[in-house]
């Protein structure tokens, strides 16, 4: 603990209600003895903020999505950080780090950039050369001069590695180990005993992540199987109408954003997790979704795409198994071999609750509390 608390401000684009990874770092500063200020921005449908030990800020922004809201952001987010008092600041992905760079150069306080995912390889800069071109000046302008460095996955580091020469520090998107009961909430949440249940979850739920191959699985099963798509995303829409099409509707329930204990209820109720993003952005290719570290503290066997870094999470760990194909109807064949497999399912369900004991916040953390307190 610290005689004087230092003040810490972190800084993301998002409203901040389900943003995991960095409420999970505001708790860990927070416990460790920090003053901690979370600054992000209001929606008109953001959910309302958990209780909070530590303070936050919401934007109310004029512009929602393009250009102009990454500039309204970062203009705000200056005008608001010159007026705060800050030791050290943490700029959370790319699209907060001109802000945070420019303020760190005024008050000469540390600055901590966590890069939550490879930004300039995700597919809407993919497709917009321009706005990559912006931001890749940006990220070539301030990430080598940088000395505090973070990132999600070994793969994501190497790339980083490769184009600057410098080091990030890994710390994957892992969940606390669950505060909830481990048991079937089925009966409180109105789900029926009698199905075998198929969970996605995210806060991502975008094109081309798997969600719409899943949808389409389902015509493949029968009536005992039960898909949830708990989230949000761009794709969503599109989910909804091909159900109404295909006459899904007893088979996929959508269920929004929830909190994240709330969420978990339905990932301890269900029977298998899946993971099926694709490999269309090198963003994509090099990802490690936060839903496996979910799914493995529910003890819920997964099915994922083979991607690099899944991969190694159930190869290492043997809590679940690699989709073979990701075209529909060999999907629904690999949810059936699966949820047919008694014995295998256990196995995967054993091994997950006893990798969850490794791979919790509990854990990962440590690495991140020993550069803040060196600071």
């Amino acid at each position: 603990m610290f005689s004087m608390k230092k003040k810490v401000i972190v800084s993301v684009t998002n409203d901040l209600a389900t943003d995991q990874r960095v409420l999970r770092l505001c708790h860990s500063l927070h416990r460790e003895g920090f003053d901690v200020l979370l600054v992000g921005r209001q929606l008109p449908k953001s959910l309302p903020m958990p209780n909070l030990p530590f303070r936050f800020h919401r934007m109310q922004l004029l512009f929602r999505k393009s250009a102009l809201f990454y500039a309204e952001y970062n203009v705000r987010l200056v005008f608001f950080l010159l007026f705060q008092k800050a030791d050290i600041l943490v700029a959370n992905d790319l699209d907060t780090l001109p802000a945070n760079r420019l303020i760190q150069q005024i008050k000469r306080c540390e600055l901590v950039f966590d890069s939550h995912e490879y930004f300039t390889g995700v597919p809407e800069l993919e497709n917009n050369p321009f706005a990559r071109k912006v931001w890749k000046w940006f990220e070539r302008k301030i990430v080598p001069r940088l000395k505090h460095l973070i990132t999600v996955n070994a793969s994501i580091a190497n790339l980083f590695k490769e184009e600057y020469g410098v080091d990030f520090l890994v710390v994957r998107n892992i969940p606390y180990k669950l505060k909830i009961e481990r048991k079937s909430y089925r009966n409180e949440l109105n789900l029926p005993d009698n199905k075998r249940i198929i969970v996605m979850q995210g806060n991502g739920i975008n094109v081309q992540r798997g969600a719409e191959e899943a949808v389409v699985a389902m015509q493949f099963l029968d009536e005992n199987h039960l898909l949830l798509v708990i989230g949000n995303g761009d794709v969503i829409p599109v989910l909804k109408e091909m159900v109404d099409a295909l006459n899904l509707n007893s088979k996929v329930t959508f269920i929004g954003r929830l909190p994240y204990d709330e969420m978990m209820k339905y990932t301890l109720s269900a029977d298998l997790g899946i993971s099926l993003d694709k490999p269309q952005s090198i963003n994509y290719l090099n990802s490690l979704p936060n839903k496996i570290f979910d799914y493995i503290q529910a003890g819920c066997p997964i099915l994922c795409s083979d991607l690099p870094e899944p991969r190694k999470i159930i190869e290492e760990y043997r809590v679940g198994e690699i989709a073979q194909s990701l075209e529909p109807k060999k999907l629904a064949d690999q949810f059936q071999t699966i949820l047919n497999n008694k014995e295998k399912l256990f196995q995967y369900q054993s091994n997950a609750l006893k990798s969850s004991e490794i791979l919790c916040r509990e854990e990962e953390e440590k690495k991140l509390i020993s550069l803040f307190k060196h600071l």
